[in-house]
């Protein structure tokens, strides 16, 4: 039986640590909150962790649909997004609702157009020796070999970025200890600024969030397939659709046995939770 997050406001998101985490009233929405911010302002609360290094890793997540189901029945997931720093509302049918609920937010922030953003807004730093430092990036997640392809593809477009490492983890390496710790010595070995975390939902964000103290990286970005976009390896749906808030066929029909169960799924269970909302909302 769907059963709605009850946790007190009192519990959710902490305030960030560093001044980065500027002020501003979160949407609670479906039983988190959510940040109202634009794709330009997520940026630069990102490029602001980078400068500041945070006294912890910042875990930046972004709910779509599928998220939003999950967390309604996952207690670990809904633990992670407690702990993110940032939560931005990705998919359109959570904007959507939020304005139907009357919790507006300002737009969708999907985390395949962020970490594009955040690299094109990467500013190419002065060392005080006379050289200029990038930011470095760590890719971990996608199949062998990819999130080498993307490197190249990042160094190529964006010279303001340096891919320090990759890895691509064998399956189930969330129950191994030794993988996790083996993980965590190749990132810490080469100190990224940004981990982009492409291991898919909740994976990538239960993982972040048992890791929080011992990631080094200054931001844990919790993007999904967006490492294999960058390499080219899957395709993004064409500005048209993205213009109709289509591109969720576009990706269903991309790969219809791994996601059409899984929409439909959530196409059923969704509204049901947008409805509970409402009520609770119309009772208070």
């Amino acid at each position: 039986m769907l059963s709605l997050i009850q946790t007190p406001p009192s519990s959710l998101n902490r305030p960030s640590e560093t001044s980065a985490a500027k002020a501003h009233e979160r949407t609670r929405l479906f039983g988190i909150e959510i940040d109202p911010l634009t794709m330009s302002q997520a940026v630069s609360r990102v490029l602001d962790w980078v400068k500041e290094a945070p006294t912890k890793c910042q875990i930046v997540v972004t709910p779509n649909v599928d998220h939003i189901v999950q967390l309604q029945t996952n207690s670990g997931l809904q633990q992670a997004y407690r702990q993110a720093g940032l939560v931005l509302a990705d998919g359109w049918p959570v904007v959507t609702a939020a304005g139907w609920l009357g919790k507006p937010l300002p737009e969708r922030v999907p985390g395949s157009d962020l970490v594009p953003a955040i690299f094109q807004a990467a500013p190419t730093r002065g060392t005080g020796t006379g050289e200029a430092s990038k930011l470095r990036v760590f890719l971990l997640g996608a199949a062998p070999g990819v999130a080498d392809r993307a490197a190249s593809k990042i160094h190529a477009q964006w010279p303001g970025v340096e891919v320090v490492g990759t890895y691509s983890p064998p399956l189930g390496f969330e129950k191994s200890a030794a993988e996790c710790d083996e993980i965590l010595a190749r990132i810490d070995a080469v100190q990224p600024e940004v981990l982009v975390l492409g291991l898919g939902a909740p994976k990538q964000e239960l993982w972040a969030a048992k890791f929080q103290d011992r990631l080094t990286a200054r931001v844990a970005l919790c993007v999904g397939a967006t490492i294999d976009f960058l390499a080219g390896e899957k395709k993004r749906a064409p500005r048209w659709m993205q213009s109709l808030k289509l591109e969720w066929l576009h990706r269903m029909l991309s790969e219809p046995k791994r996601l059409a169960k899984r929409y439909w799924h959530d196409a059923c269970v969704f509204p049901k939770v947008v409805w509970t909302e409402f009520c609770q909302r119309s009772a208070r």
